[in-house]
């Protein structure tokens, strides 16, 4: 190793790459990038291997699998032209939205030069994001009714919250409220996913969808089973505007968790959103968080939800480090529920409920 040159840490690295030290790991899981090692056995990124890893960073951003990555890294570019074909319809998107706001701004500044002020909300609406979608309503118990809003929804929320915090019911609501909103819960698991299997049998458009995201999954290395399949069958149905999926790590392992997140973040900016109520740290990685998600936190004092920034030091997220567990854990703790005492006015309230 040459004094000359700069080698990274991974963690460095991974800052100056963009991407997650644990990302850097799985590249090298894969055989993509080989590390060099220092004198007491240390990974260590110089200029040859962060040239290696920049390729690979951005092949990821074009949405290719680890196994579509490894083809075009050794000269198979066929699937290149539908990843760039994809960003270029996306590119186009933006495109369009930057011009339609241009246009506005020129129909303000109109008004202005023959002397009509905007409206009220113009200017609101003219630095919103497009196509921004927000929510508000009253929270359900375990909360007191107070207010929730819940603006700039992103294409990946998750909702995270220890045992008892209320993230299911708050999931729930959202479903209800949120318009053209759909809950897809854990029935979609009984029997071995048979009514997933039957929805398939009855839509071929459907299933190819399926068949096609599991393709890229098994070439980023998760297996078929019975509970990919059925989350895969309620996550490619149209018709909902927005999904909200209940522990969507459920039945799946490591690398099935690891290799959906990735599919699922490939979807793009302009993707429908997704609330994932989740406690896996395969699902919600905190190094890396993008852009284009979010965190909602369920306290476990029952204050109201809060979003968190993705970072340490940021007010809520030592609570969101603790709520997360391996893969192996939540397969150990799959099924646990959190048990609490009947409060006492609720007790009464019932009992009340039931007086003829």
């Amino acid at each position: 190793m040459s004094a000359s040159v700069q080698f990274l840490n991974p963690s460095e690295a991974a800052r100056r790459l963009g991407v997650s030290a644990k990302a850097l790991r799985l590249y090298e899981r894969r055989g993509l990038v080989a590390p060099v090692r220092t004198a007491a056995g240390w990974r260590a990124y110089g200029p040859g291997e962060m040239a290696r890893a920049a390729e690979i960073a951005a092949l990821r951003a074009l949405g290719l699998s680890l196994a579509q990555v490894a083809r075009v890294l050794e000269g198979d570019s066929q699937d290149l032209e539908p990843a760039l074909a994809a960003h270029e319809a996306a590119l186009e998107g933006r495109i369009r939205q930057l011009a339609g706001a241009v246009e506005k701004v020129r129909d303000l500044r109109a008004d202005l030069a023959r002397g009509q002020a905007p409206a009220a909300g113009d200017l609101a609406r003219l630095l919103a994001p497009a196509g921004e979608r927000a929510v508000a309503f009253d929270l359900p118990w375990p909360w007191g009714g107070e207010r929730f809003e819940l603006r700039d929804i992103r294409p990946l929320n998750y909702i995270i919250g220890p045992l008892g915090s209320g993230k299911t019911r708050l999931a729930k609501r959202l479903a209800e409220t949120l318009p053209g909103a759909a809950f897809l819960d854990l029935d979609r698991r009984v029997d071995g996913g048979a009514p997933a299997q039957a929805r398939l049998g009855a839509d071929p458009a459907l299933k190819s969808r399926v068949d096609r995201a599991l393709v890229w999954l098994i070439e980023e290395g998760a297996a078929i089973s019975p509970a990919l399949v059925a989350l895969l069958a309620g996550l490619e149905a149209e018709g909902p505007a927005i999904l909200v999926v209940d522990m969507v790590e459920q039945g799946l392992d490591q690398m099935a968790q690891e290799a959906l997140i990735a599919h699922l973040r490939r979807r793009g900016p302009g993707a429908r959103p997704l609330f994932l109520l989740t406690r896996s740290s395969a699902i919600l990685d905190l190094a890396a968080v993008g852009a284009d998600e979010a965190i909602i936190l369920c306290p476990a004092n029952h204050s109201p939800p809060t979003r968190v920034a993705p970072y340490p030091g940021a007010a809520g997220y030592e609570a969101v480090a603790t709520c997360l567990a391996s893969p192996q854990v939540r397969a150990r703790t799959e099924g646990v529920i959190a048990w609490r005492p009947f409060h006492p006015e609720r007790r009464a309230m019932v009992a009340a409920s039931a007086t003829p």
